[in-house]
């Protein structure tokens, strides 16, 4: 046989092993980014989350004193709880849109890191 057409020996269980150690570091490592990614985006939604939170609560704030105000000034004789009632309607349709926004914000999934769990799934799956 001439060594043009000698085939390489196969590899031994050694270099087999260490392909495979390679193989899973470097599978490891994309996750790893990947979840970095996510992180990133969820360090964003939590973010705006607190900000919605804190609107919520200011805008509630407000309700307690608009209302407590309201009451000094007119002396309950001018107009009584008629705008007692119109600001707190309003500061409390304000504050309870602002809580639906913030758990739109949380069912859309945007918390749960999904494209990373999805493929840590799928490398569950094809290795069992």
């Amino acid at each position: 046989m001439s060594a043009e057409n000698q085939v390489p020996p196969p590899p031994g269980l050694i270099a087999s092993v260490a392909g495979l150690a390679k193989n899973c570091l470097h599978l490891l490592l994309s996750r790893l980014e990947l979840a970095a990614l996510e992180l990133t985006e969820v360090r964003d939604t939590v973010l705006q989350l607190s900000i919605v939170f804190a609107v919520a609560l200011l805008a509630a704030w407000f309700a307690i004193a608009f209302g407590t105000a309201t009451l000094i000034y007119l002396c309950w004789e001018a107009m009584g709880w008629k705008i007692l009632l119109v600001l707190a309607i309003a500061f409390a349709v304000v504050a309870i849109g602002l809580v639906l926004w913030g758990r739109s914000l949380v069912r859309q999934g945007k918390l749960g890191l999904s494209a990373t769990m999805a493929e840590l799934k799928s490398d569950r799956d094809m290795l069992l």
